[in-house]
């Protein structure tokens, strides 16, 4: 199915990986990517390392992203990471509001609608994520906890270069996967929201991610979606033979 926004995979390694296996990954992971130019593809390693994947992509294609960030550019915010270090390290996207930043560590719609600011008067890229739980779904709530988080994470911010991801929070890390269908439903539901939040022509462009236990297998599967613009891996962007798989799922003729 032809769509005219480029797709985007963004690996999230989230708590693993040391420098020296970060480094290892890429040096196995660049030669397998090779000569992919119709798709973005975005790696977001742990913090540690940030730096030493900057200066590999420097000369790549591949683009490096955060996994977090704060919402104060400096301060006495101990442990906490500004988006002016991640823009200085060559960061140009950022994951804001993952499932399990929200369900663990607790962060709420005005803490990630902070980060989004952030990041965006830093010309930083949010990869901004929503998505539903197991009994919320259940419960009929997925289209009003999903519209909550829109409106509540996007609240005040003009329209910008934005990515969504929309991650039902019962396929992160479980080996379930959300179906085509349901995948359909909720990233067109995304779109429109988007639509009524700005306007049609900027929703239009606003390019829209499933992530929830992506696979070479089934990624094919949600990338031939009409509003599926791509995906945010989790799991299956830990071994470089996968992930490949992923990124090149073109030159399989899926």
């Amino acid at each position: 199915m032809f769509k005219f926004r480029k797709p985007l995979i963004a690996a999230n390694w989230k708590m693993h990986k040391t420098v020296t296996e970060s480094l290892s990954f890429v040096k196995e992971f660049l030669p397998l990517a090779a000569g992919v130019r119709d798709i973005d593809i975005v790696i977001c390693p742990p913090f540690t390392a940030l730096l030493a994947l900057s200066m590999v992509f420097e000369n790549s294609p591949i683009k490096l992203g955060a996994q977090d960030v704060f919402w104060a550019n400096q301060g006495a915010y101990t442990g906490e990471i500004s988006p002016l270090m991640l823009q200085d390290l060559g960061c140009q996207y950022v994951i804001i509001g993952h499932s399990e930043r929200r369900h663990i560590i607790e962060e709420n719609d005005l803490i990630i609608n902070r980060k989004i600011s952030a990041a965006k008067q830093t010309n930083l890229t949010p990869i901004f994520c929503v998505g539903e739980t197991l009994p919320e779904r259940e419960k009929g709530l997925a289209r009003e906890i999903v519209q909550q988080q829109l409106e509540k994470g996007l609240q005040d911010l003009t329209a910008g270069e934005l990515v969504v991801a929309y991650e039902p929070v019962w396929a992160i890390g479980t080996g379930i996967n959300a179906s085509p269908a349901d995948a359909r439903e909720m990233t067109g539901f995304i779109r429109e929201q988007l639509a009524i939040l700005y306007d049609r022509t900027w929703a239009e462009g606003v390019r829209i991610l499933y992530g929830g236990s992506v696979k070479p297998d089934n990624i094919a599967q949600f990338m031939n979606e009409p509003d599926i613009d791509g995906a945010l891996v989790g799991g299956a962007s830990l071994k470089a033979a996968d992930f490949a798989r992923i990124v090149r799922l073109n030159d399989n003729g899926s």
